[in-house]
């Protein structure tokens, strides 16, 4: 197994080397380094698979190295080494492999070698597993990764920065996001140097949860200068740009492309990213729901018109169970249960209407409703009852 180990201090990089190449056995020391730069640009040819990192170094953090050295191509487990607990527990919440204190003690050692090797292994196969299938990443309703045959992964995110961050990379995929707006977009209130640590942290975490679950490519990538990030994905389908490609090419509705239009209608599971109250994504949320509720209006025109009262039932039902305050959708089938002669159903539609309009909005559903309602209403009694007068 190759290793790299990282530490301004010579005496910890020779004690440590001793330790892994004469007492553990099965690791290759290829570099040891007291310049932190200098090692991230030797690991782009030298590959490690694991570099031993000390956190605390004169003029840059061994967090910020961390981060680097998971942007590169061949991104190695990190094991973090101290001389202080503090720094321990930060190297631990960043989800790194392992952590160590200072002076490193073989027994210690060898759980972290232990525990390095079956990472390593289950990498193996997670990579294999991932490349020999294309998935798919959902963005309906919530983030979760799908792989045929293969019951949903959803990624449980150690910080809800980590996911908000990655969730808006993925809403930005292929493009170049500049450090400063990252920054204001989730740590606004931290000074730049603050926020500038949070955001490496974080780049760190959500590298080493993809790395985890066998998610290679999918990748975070740095722009010269370090200016900022961009995410790629390869071998991958979205199921939000397959949907709106599914729209786009759709045929003339017809009776015989009516099916085709059905299961596009189904791919909507749920507003864009819906679960999370993210205002950045509101605008595509509102666009796509648009794009849904005008592809069902066509198609309950359609089945209205064709006399398929059922279908059209199914639709508008549809429509109310996602966008409850579609009014349409009430006058829709209130007018359907009624050709039904179906009386409970268009009363409890009403009721359904006018109860969430007062709770929801302080408000009186549209008067062309009501007085539609009142017609109909006035219109059953008579037949119902037609001595009452």
């Amino acid at each position: 197994m190759r290793a790299m180990l990282i530490d301004d201090s010579k005496l910890s990089l020779m004690h440590l080397q001793d330790l892994l190449e004469k007492e553990v056995g099965c690791i290759q020391v290829v570099g040891t380094f007291t310049d932190p730069l200098q090692a991230i640009e030797q690991a782009r040819s030298l590959f490690p698979e694991v570099v031993f990192l000390d956190i605390n170094m004169p003029d840059i953090s061994g967090l910020e190295v961390g981060e680097q050295l998971q942007g590169l191509d061949h991104s190695p487990e990190i094991v973090f080494v101290t001389g202080y607990d503090e720094y321990a527990v930060d190297a631990f919440e960043l989800n790194a492999l392992d952590y160590i204190i200072k002076p490193v003690q073989l027994t210690r050692l060898k759980k972290t070698i232990d525990r390095l090797q079956k990472r390593i292994t289950k990498a193996h196969e997670d990579v294999r597993r991932w490349k020999t299938s294309l998935f798919s990443i959902q963005c309906f309703r919530s983030l979760a990764f799908h792989i045929p045959n293969q019951e949903p992964n959803e990624i449980k995110w150690r910080t809800v920065k980590s996911r908000e961050l990655f969730l808006y990379l993925l809403h930005n995929r292929n493009k170049m996001i500049d450090k400063e707006s990252l920054i204001e977009l989730l740590w606004h209130d931290c000074d730049e140097n603050k926020g500038g640590t949070l955001l490496y942290t974080t780049i760190y975490l959500i590298r080493q949860t993809l790395k985890s679950h066998g998610l290679k490519t999918i990748e975070i990538k740095k722009s010269n200068m370090d200016r900022g990030y961009k995410l790629t994905i390869d071998s991958a389908t979205i199921d939000v740009e397959e949907w709106e490609a599914d729209i786009k090419n759709l045929p003339p509705l017809s009776h015989s492309s009516i099916d085709v239009y059905e299961k596009v209608l189904a791919m909507y599971a749920g507003d864009y990213l819906g679960e999370y109250d993210y205002l950045w994504a509101e605008y595509e949320r509102e666009r796509l729901c648009r794009m849904w509720l005008q592809l069902a209006k066509k198609m309950s025109r359609f089945y209205l018109e064709q006399g398929r009262v059922l279908e059209a039932t199914m639709v508008n039902e549809r429509v109310q169970l996602l966008y409850p305050l579609e009014e349409d959708s009430y006058m829709i089938l209130m007018q359907l249960y009624a050709s039904l002669d179906n009386n409970t159903a268009v009363k409890n539609q009403y009721k359904l209407l006018t109860t969430r309009w007062e709770q929801e909005l302080n408000s009186l559903p549209s008067i062309y409703i009501t007085e539609w309602y009142e017609a109909w209403k006035k219109e059953t009694d008579k037949r119902n009852f037609p001595n009452r007068d």
